[in-house]
Parts: structure tokens; C-alpha cells; sequence
């Protein structure tokens, strides 16, 4: 915090409580936050990608999230349901890119746009050298009809501030001294990646056409699989500890989460910064609330040089972040 601008930090914080008519009432409050200062978003664009395969699936009368699938190009059998317990459980790139495959930019962003989750631009892949390819891969479905994949339109620009970050970057082993251009790359900010947690976990806050229309069964499996560790979600406990990608209040300690602490998050870190939005609850003393928060950590200001200080300033501080909401919260439960 001795460095708010340079790091370009950006935080939104609801408190949640129910009025006399027993509706969620927010709360919020927030410390630079703007949606023209760009951040690259990472990961956390897997948040949206889950859910609307879900919910493209719970609503096609053929498919489910549970039947399998085979993408152009591969042997192996997917369904949804695995990709995204892999997306929470471990972030995986390629479970992701399925999705991508499948749904495709044109209708991830029409979909958020309708459900008043803007500004946003999702527009390619993770880690891949195909990322921003407007043909997809055909997805064949284990039943008798398949969904038909159209190609996407072309990809536009991001028109906000700070696409330019930096004073150099890595490209093929060689050093660019200029600024690298981030008005191609995906487009995600904290308020609408905090707009995609209120309207998943607090629905009937929101108008019908702006909510996710996801079945009983796939709230409570997405629900399942955001919240719980690695270790109760087939992944080796020795190789994933509980706060691999749970950062807040959790970020900077080995220790196992306790099981009344529901975190129900998405975490992104890559070219320096790192974010994470979550809907937090502690089911033991009663205190929910929502946060969402990001922070650049690129000291030398060269990027895709794998040279970030995510260990040392960027998870301790969303820990530590984590934790004075969470005491904020206890005393506000006490004199409430």
C-alpha cells in the first residue's frame, strides 16, 4: 500500500445483510477502481467460461454436462463437469480451452453483455499458440445429434487505459525495449468479475434476464467444486495445498482451510498480476461477503520475462487483504 498507483491495485468490497423483507441488501465500497485501467485479466476469465457451459447445456434438451465428448484433434473423452472441477480445482489451461472451443467468444461476450456483465471482451485461449484463431475445433458429442460450431467474428479492440504497460518485454528469448500491448488480450475487470459472483451466488437480487440459468444440480456442483481444496477434488494434497488458488486470507499459509471457511473463488496471475474474486463465508460464525481485488507486481517493469514478485508482494497481499475484511466483518457481526 506504500505503492497503490504502481501497483496499480484495485479493490471492490460488498457487504451482505437482509433488510426487514428478508432481501440481500450490498453494501459496496472500493479503492481505485476503474474499469479504464486495464489489467490482464488470466485466469479469472474461466469464472464465466464455467458457468455458461453449464448453463448452455442444463438449457439444450439433448446435452447435459455429464455426457462426453471428443474435440477435433484429440482421442480422449471430456464432459463439462470435469473440465470444470479441473478449471477450479488446479485452473487447468486446456480444460478451459475446451470451453472456449465449445462456446466460442461471439457467445460468451453476447451472453455476458445480456446479463448486464459489461464492459467485457473475452476473445481467446490460454496458453496456446492458436489463442486468438477465429475457427474453432468441432466438439462431437457422445449422442446421436452434435451442436454445430460456427466461426467467430473478428476481434476488437479494447479502447481503455493503460493496454501499454511496462518499459519492455520478452519476445522469442530477445528484449523489446517498448511497451507491451495488452488492446488484443482478453478484457475482464474487477467489477464485472465481481457483478459475475453477485448474480451466481445472489440471483434473485438480480432481474430473470440477468441471471444465470443454471440447474439445481449444476449450482450445487459448481458450488462444490469452487469452494473445496484440490485434495477433496482428486488432486495429490502434497503437490496442491489448500490455498493453491485461494489467496485470500489463506494465500500465504500451508495449513489446511478450515472446514467451516467456504471460499468460492477464481484466481488469474500472469504477466505480473494477479487477481482473485471470491464469495466468502464462514459458515461457523455467520460473516459472508464478497471481494475482489488485483495487483501488478512487476518490479524491473519488463514483461513475459517470468521475473514477478507473486510470492513475495502479490499473494501475501491478498492475503493479508483477506484477512482485515474478514476481522472488519467479525466486528461489524459484533456491534450488529
Amino acid at each position: 500500500m506504500d505503492n497503490p498507483e504502481g501497483h496499480e491495485i484495485q479493490i471492490l468490497y460488498s457487504q451482505i445483510d437482509t433488510n426487514e423483507d428478508g432481501e440481500t441488501v450490498f453494501t459496496d465500497y472500493n479503492f481505485q477502481l476503474n474499469n479504464q485501467n486495464y489489467f490482464y485479466p488470466a485466469s479469472t476469465v474461466k469464472l464465466p467460461a464455467a458457468i455458461l457451459a453449464l448453463e448452455f447445456t442444463d438449457n439444450t434438451t439433448f446435452l447435459s454436462p455429464e455426457i462426453d465428448y471428443i474435440i477435433e484433434g484429440d482421442t480422449i473423452l471430456h464432459n463439462f463437469n470435469d473440465d470444470v472441477r479441473q478449471i477450479f480445482a488446479v485452473s487447468d489451461n486446456e480444460a478451459y480451452n475446451r470451453l472456449y472451443e465449445f462456446l466460442g467468444r461471439d457467445f460468451i461476450n453476447n451472453q455476458l453483455r445480456t446479463k448486464k456483465i459489461s464492459p467485457v471482451r473475452i476473445g481467446h485461449r490460454i496458453e496456446t499458440e492458436n489463442a486468438a484463431e477465429q475457427e474453432r475445433k468441432k466438439i462431437k458429442f457422445l449422442t446421436k445429434r452434435n451442436v454445430s460450431i460456427k466461426k467467430d467474428g473478428s476481434l476488437e479492440s479494447i479502447y481503455v487505459e493503460k493496454t501499454l504497460k511496462g518499459k519492455g518485454f520478452m519476445k522469442d528469448s530477445a528484449l523489446v525495449s517498448e511497451p507491451m500491448d495488452f488492446s488484443e488480450k482478453n478484457y475482464y475487470p474487477l467489477k464485472a468479475q465481481h457483478n459475475t459472483i453477485k448474480r451466481l451466488f445472489f440471483e434473485k437480487s438480480f432481474a430473470i434476464l440477468e441471471r444465470f440459468n443454471l440447474s439445481p444440480a449444476s449450482k450445487i456442483y459448481l458450488k462444490n467444486v469452487m469452494s473445496n481444496p484440490p485434495r477433496k477434488l482428486g488432486y495429490d494434497k502434497d503437490k496442491f495445498n489448500d490455498s493453491f488458488g485461494k489467496f485470500f486470507i489463506y494465500g500465504d499459509s500451508q495449513d489446511n482451510i478450515p472446514e467451516g471457511m467456504k471460499i468460492y473463488n477464481k484466481v488469474g496471475y500472469a504477466y505480473g498480476t494477479i487477481t482473485e474474486t471470491a464469495y466468502i463465508e464462514d459458515t461457523v460464525n455467520d460473516v459472508k461477503f464478497i471481494l475482489s481485488a488485483t495487483i501488478l507486481v512487476n518490479e524491473n517493469g519488463i514483461f513475459n520475462d517470468d521475473e514477478y514478485e507473486y510470492e513475495e508482494i502479490g499473494i501475501p497481499f491478498l492475503a493479508q487483504l483477506g484477512r482485515e475484511i474478514y476481522m472488519h466483518e467479525m466486528k461489524r457481526k459484533t456491534v450488529n
